[in-house]
């Protein structure tokens, strides 16, 4: 019985760490995405993509910073 419930933890710990890095990928993918639009939008526009091409450059800026591929687990050196 005590090894159902240790196999049980092992299986969520499992399942959660599958999603934390699942949801990290999908975030950086969406990165990607962002930036492949603000490149298309920057040789469409050409000269006038500084104003017309703003929103992608601002939002791609934003997700740079905050949708970092992360492993499961955080260790403090501190």
């Amino acid at each position: 019985m005590a090894t159902n419930v240790k196999a049980d933890e092992l299986q969520a710990r499992m399942e959660a760490r599958d999603k934390h890095i699942r949801e990290s990928w999908i975030q950086a993918m969406e990165a990607r995405v962002v930036h492949q639009a603000l490149q298309k939008c920057q040789r469409i526009e050409g000269v006038n993509s500084y104003e017309n091409c703003k929103e992608f450059s601002e939002r791609y800026i934003v997700m740079l910073r905050e949708n970092k591929v992360k492993g499961y687990k955080e260790i403090d050196l501190s």
